[in-house]
């Protein structure tokens, strides 16, 4: 049955609270899908609540792949991202089942869908490690001012708190005299993959009452705990994967340094910005089919539209078309 299946890729991005993982998890009841993750935050173990990860019982629902793949200190790089997502993709065609990519990182969606090169500037330890004591001494700031001086384009995209996409363009200028820029820009040109891309689109008010009720959502569920347990175990607040949206202010709340009620609001002002920049970074997606969420529309028609998309495009099958074979 496998060889019938068109090899192609639904990909469903957006910015965070968007409800990506819901619209995956309803399309999974329609088609034969396997969910791979583009989340930066979810490949780490113990970092469940802050990063939204779908529940254990969806999980087991549907196979999902790039999650609690890494411990909080370990290295994980984009081009591990592109190697691992590749493999699960060819794993997933042979079960004779459709790939499906979810997630907001758009770096790692752009990565996997064009011809991205990435064996020119590979990671290096050292000097990552000397650019974040250099953050520590005189702070992310210092460290994106460095930044403007050799890519302003990039730093003009990039939070001047966002340290670890600050090191990594540093890194690939030193190693490559380029600015990492120019590599984003070569890998708009040239399509690997044949995918859909589908982005929820909701009005802004909206999404910000979500991002709120969300976080809000987090904390009863415990996200203050499992922060907690990330530092007993003798995880670094300067880690990156600490220094991720949420894990950042709670780990200021409790170092004592803000109030619960400020946490929240700073979480929820830092991922509103997040999520802007988010939906800039795809609005640059010249094949992006933007999905009207919100504003009255029954989600049940927001699933109706993307699965008439899926199979008009990519000729996908249902469950309900694949007996009727």
């Amino acid at each position: 049955m496998s060889t019938e299946f068109p090899r192609n890729i639904v990909v469903i991005a957006g910015p965070t609270a968007s409800g990506k993982s819901r619209l995956a998890l309803n399309l999974a009841e329609r088609f034969p899908v396997e969910i791979i993750s583009a989340d930066s935050m979810q490949i780490y173990r113990g970092m469940d609540i802050g990063t939204d990860k779908p529940s254990p019982e969806e999980r087991r629902r549907v196979p999902h792949h790039l999650i609690d793949i890494k411990d909080p200190d370990e290295e994980w790089s984009v081009r591990e991202f592109q190697d691992r997502s590749r493999r699960a993709m060819e794993e997933i065609y042979a079960r004779g089942r459709y790939p499906m990519i979810v997630g907001g990182t758009g770096f790692y969606i752009r990565a996997l869908l064009r011809d991205f090169p990435l064996d020119d500037a590979g990671p290096d330890p050292s000097f990552r490690e000397e650019m974040r004591k250099l953050a520590r001494e005189k702070g992310t700031h210092y460290l994106h001012s460095m930044l403007e001086k050799v890519d302003p384009e990039t730093a003009g995209r990039v939070h001047p708190n966002d340290e670890k996409r600050i090191i990594r363009a540093l890194e690939y200028h030193r190693a490559t005299g380029k600015p990492i820029s120019h590599r984003l820009k070569v890998s708009r040109e040239r399509r690997a993959l044949d995918a859909l891309l589908l982005g929820l689109q909701w009005p802004r008010e909206e999404l910000r009452q979500r991002i709120e009720a969300r976080v809000h959502q987090q904390f009863r569920r415990g996200f203050v705990q499992e922060v907690r347990n990330l530092l007993e175990k003798g995880y670094s607040r300067d880690l990156p994967s600490m220094s991720g949206l949420g894990y950042r202010e709670v780990t200021d709340f409790l170092y004592g340094l803000t109030t619960e009620d400020e946490c929240k609001r700073l979480i929820c002002r830092n991922t509103a910005r997040f999520a802007k920049r988010q939906f800039t970074w795809f609005a640059r997606e010249p094949d992006m089919n933007w999905i009207r969420c919100g504003g009255g529309r029954p989600w049940e028609d927001v699933v109706g539209e993307v699965e008439r998309l899926i199979e008009d495009k990519l000729g996908w099958k249902t469950y309900i078309s694949l007996r009727r074979c």
